[in-house]
């Protein structure tokens, strides 16, 4: 009797034992198919500091003085007195013009002012022997009127032969052609024996660099941004907006500058606007043609929320990100989108400092979702407060400081 008892509480021990096996079982098999069927994601915490909202805007230099020298007279140039590429100051001779016909002119005018000069002076003496003859009543009055209009007439000659004289002069001088501002040279200068005309004929090109310019086209959104942005310095420092460069081999220009003219319109083809900012260039390290990334700075944002632009989405007129929940299943957050800065959103509202979000596997992805979590950081990412824009390609550069 004792072990037929014995025999049956052993049956059920051993099968419970085997219940427990098997449920067991059942719950590794099925935490291994969740693990199995989580979806790969990569993900990285919200950013949270001061963050400047600043502008970028590919821009090019361009000399803030450059003029075209052309000749005042026609002629071959026979003298050469610089060379292309040429440091000179204002008043310097750069070309002088074959001036033998001008010397010609003015040896004749000279002749012809002396004539007219010497017919002035007869006739003036001869009016005073009229006008003496005339009070003695031995001439008429007419005499006396018709000697005053010959006198009348050689001093109008005199006068205008005076007036050739100083063109034939000035023509002479102007054969010698002097740089009209401080500047260097272009190297497009003309050759000896070149035939320059007047008005027509670009002999050298001379430009001022220091200071220089730095010209860049912005939206009417970058350009309300833009004034926003002035307005807060404004009541915040005397101090205008501030302007850097980054040159194309992705260094810092050493020195700030200042915006400093604004075009008056949006140009009709592209719905831009012009804008220079003004930079000293003592160095002469900036050159005209150049191209460059101009950045506006503006006011910053204490305590920012950063999330990248690749983690939000949209539906429906609304913006999303997905976090990584409780038990690593995804979770969809409606947030309030604000600038944006280089790669990240600003957040103004739905996520905090703590939460982690989704950056890389979002097709597809639902929520209430298992993830199998990697986290990355920015660095590794790409992710940056700079714009990530091509903007030394010359076309484009191009394009957006002559719109």
């Amino acid at each position: 009797m004792f072990f037929r008892k014995n025999k049956k509480l052993g049956s059920i021990v051993a099968a419970a034992l085997s219940a427990m096996l098997l449920l067991g079982g059942c719950g590794d098999d099925q935490q291994q198919a969740a693990k199995t069927n989580a979806s790969p994601v990569k993900a990285m915490r919200v950013i949270k500091q001061d963050t400047p909202l600043n502008s970028e805007f590919a821009g090019q230099i361009i000399g803030k003085d450059e003029v075209k020298v052309q000749s005042k007279v026609s002629g071959k140039i026979v003298e050469k007195y610089v060379r292309g590429g040429q440091f000179v100051q204002e008043g310097q001779p750069l070309y002088k013009i074959d001036s033998r016909q001008y010397e010609s002119a003015v040896l004749q005018a000279r002749a012809n002012l002396a004539q007219a000069e010497a017919n002035y002076s007869d006739a003036s003496q001869d009016l005073e022997r009229y006008e003496q003859l005339y009070e003695s009543a031995a001439i008429a009055e007419q005499t006396v009127t018709n000697q005053q209009a010959k006198v009348n007439a050689y001093y109008a000659a005199a006068a205008s032969n005076a007036a050739l004289l100083r063109k034939a002069q000035e023509d002479l001088d102007d054969t010698v052609v002097y740089a009209p501002m401080t500047g260097q040279l272009s190297i497009d200068d003309v050759a000896v024996g070149t035939y320059a005309a007047p008005g027509a004929t670009t002999l050298v090109t001379i430009g001022s660099s220091d200071p220089i310019y730095a010209q860049f086209s912005v939206s009417e959104t970058e350009y309300m941004k833009f004034m926003n942005i002035q307005q807060v310095q404004q009541d915040a420092s005397p101090h205008p907006v501030e302007v850097s460069l980054t040159l194309s081999d992705g260094s810092v220009y050493p020195y700030l500058g200042e915006v400093v003219e604004t075009d008056r319109a949006l140009t009709q083809n592209t719905g831009s606007l012009t804008i220079k900012a003004i930079f000293p260039n003592p160095e002469s390290s900036l050159l005209p043609g150049m191209f460059a990334r101009v950045k506006l700075s503006g006011r910053v944002i204490p305590g920012a929320l950063l999330v990248p632009q690749r983690a939000v989405q949209q539906l429906l007129g609304k913006s999303f990100v997905m976090v990584v929940g409780d038990g690593n299943k995804s979770e969809a957050r409606t947030v309030e989108l604000g600038d944006l800065v280089g790669s990240y959103y600003i957040i103004k509202s739905g996520i905090t400092e703590k939460d982690t979000v989704v950056v890389e596997g979002l097709t597809n992805l639902q929520e209430g979702k298992d993830l199998k979590v990697t986290i990355v950081t920015p660095e590794e990412m790409g992710f940056s407060l700079s714009p990530d824009m091509n903007l030394f390609d010359a076309d484009a550069a191009k394009k957006a400081s002559n719109s």
